[in-house]
């Protein structure tokens, strides 16, 4: 049990801007310690990216499909013994994914055994385990420096010495690969021209980090790509993904915090270059006042922090955010199907790309999740599948509303014939039909444009270099995707314990 501070923190007030995993835990982790937490989110249910929505006794999972960190010694595994609360139920994934190649039957199975997964890919990608066992070095370090609670980047003394307390001679190995890629990685043992290898890593990558080979940093990819192995691992919910807010919310109210969806902050107000409160809506009523805080706490993207500071963003924070590369957004298609539109032995996690000379995303590629017997998300004899393409935010704002049905149409189509090549998606086994699109994402979560998955994991947006939890306005702190160590449950909740650590210093 960690020592939790009882002094009078219960005095001072904060309030949680957006009720996604990384605002709840912040929120949950800080009434547990003793403040006076409110949470709003404009939305009707709490998860954010990883909340669920109901169809005809079919529960999707919105966007994040899987879990890490439910291990011994994993973020969520520390952070609910904290509050006091159970783990959900949960099984591994293995494989974490099964990919499938252009023109290939035959997967790339990511399995969670460590040593069946060396077979497997020496077996793919001969000649590039001394890749892999760079990787696997790089992985071993960096997983020891961050299970030590780095503050990165820092922001003041307190965080540097967080920082340099968990750099030890374990971890020293990582430093010559501070400002190297994948693909440089990939130079280096003569791989780079290996097709198939460097397509398997953009495919994983993408769905990691937004970025490809030549572009995720190395540091972070070694992290991405090990996790998905025993002793950690990646798993599948019991029941949807939105067990594991709702625990977050038990959490929250049990340690005396306050909760209200249906509520939207318009504005931050700053006094003096602090944060000192927020503005709110109440989407019933319509009513509008200002909250009063000592501390905020903003689980948005860093794109919406600088529109809800205005005037008030510092200049050069709002250049450096405006100058950033376009972020990702996703169009999902979620079916209710009947249990014979999937084929026997079908992993719960796919990943497909159908022509080499397409790009990651726009259909050319698909990351789609099963429902398992038995796991809640579908009625007996029934399935669920999700599907998701990246795709340009940008596309999906432009034209009139008839432009914006066909595109939609246009991509619904192209995604069911993709998978009908791997289902069986006939008429009478396609039960409900939905899709989504960065216009969907930006309704129902409140990103800006929709964007999905954070910034890219780019060596000028990792980790040192990357946006910190700590802002440049006072009593003003930034935790979810756009933080270190990046996107994903687990990525969020490290960003929230950060940040609780600074505010019970501050």
């Amino acid at each position: 049990m960690p020592n939790v501070p009882t002094g009078n923190s219960k005095t001072r007030r904060v309030v949680v801007i957006g009720a996604g995993i990384g605002g709840l835990t912040a929120g949950a982790l800080l009434a547990r310690r003793g403040y006076d937490v409110v949470v709003f989110d404009q939305a009707f249910v709490p998860g954010g990216c990883a909340s669920t929505f109901k169809r005809r006794g079919f529960t999707f999972d919105v966007g994040a499909t899987q879990v890490a960190g439910l291990e011994p010694g994993g973020i969520h595994k520390r952070i609910f013994d904290e509050l006091e609360i159970d783990l959900p139920a949960a099984t591994p994934c293995d494989p974490a994914c099964a990919v499938f190649l252009p023109g290939e039957s035959e997967p790339i199975n990511v399995w969670r055994d460590p040593e069946k997964w060396a077979i497997e890919r020496q077996r793919q990608f001969p000649g590039s385990e001394p890749f892999w066992q760079l990787m696997a070095t790089l992985f071993k370090a960096s997983w020891k420096f961050q299970s030590r609670d780095p503050v990165l980047p820092p922001r003041n003394l307190w965080d540097l010495w967080q920082l340099s307390s968990a750099v030890r001679p374990d971890t020293l190995i990582t430093l010559p690969f501070t400002f190297m890629t994948v693909g440089d990685a990939l130079r280096i043992y003569g791989l780079y021209h290996n097709q198939r290898l460097r397509t398997f890593l953009d495919l994983q990558l993408k769905l990691y980090s937004q970025v490809n080979a030549d572009e995720t940093a190395l540091l972070y990819a070694a992290t991405a790509l090990g996790v998905s192995q025993e002793p950690q691992g990646l798993f599948h919910l019991q029941g949807s993904m939105q067990v594991l807010s709702d625990r977050l919310v038990a959490a929250l109210e049990k340690w005396g915090g306050k909760l209200l969806m249906r509520h939207t902050v318009e504005q931050i107000q700053v006094s003096g270059g602090k944060a000192t409160g927020v503005t709110v809506r109440n989407q019933k009523t319509g009513d509008v006042w200002n909250e009063p805080a000592d501390e905020i706490v903003a689980n948005v993207t860093v794109q919406n922090v600088v529109k809800l500071l205005g005037e008030e963003a510092p200049r050069g924070y709002k250049h450096r955010i405006d100058k950033l590369p376009p972020a990702s957004g996703a169009f999902v298609i979620y079916l209710g199907v009947d249990q014979s539109a999937i084929p026997p032995g079908c992993p719960p996690h796919l990943q497909f790309l159908y022509d080499y000379n397409g790009q990651i995303g726009e259909n050319n590629s698909l990351f789609v999740s099963v429902s398992k017997l038995g796991d809640g998300r579908a009625p007996e004899r029934k399935a669920t599948i999700i599907a998701s393409s990246f795709t340009d935010t940008k596309r999906w704002w432009q034209g009139s509303k008839d432009d914006y049905d066909q595109l939609k149409q246009q991509f619904t189509e192209e995604a069911i014939a993709r998978l009908n090549q791997y289902f069986y998606l006939k008429p009478e086994t396609i039960l409900h039909q939905e899709t989504a699109t960065p216009r969907t994402f930006a309704r129902y979560t409140g990103r800006d444009l929709g964007i999905v998955g954070g910034i890219g994991q780019r060596i000028p947006n990792f980790g040192p270099f990357g946006f910190a939890t700590r802002t440049p306005i006072q009593q003003l702190w930034l935790v979810g995707d756009s933080t270190h160590p990046g996107e994903g449950t687990a990525g969020v909740s490290y960003s929230a314990l950060t940040a609780v650590r600074q505010i019970e210093v501050s």
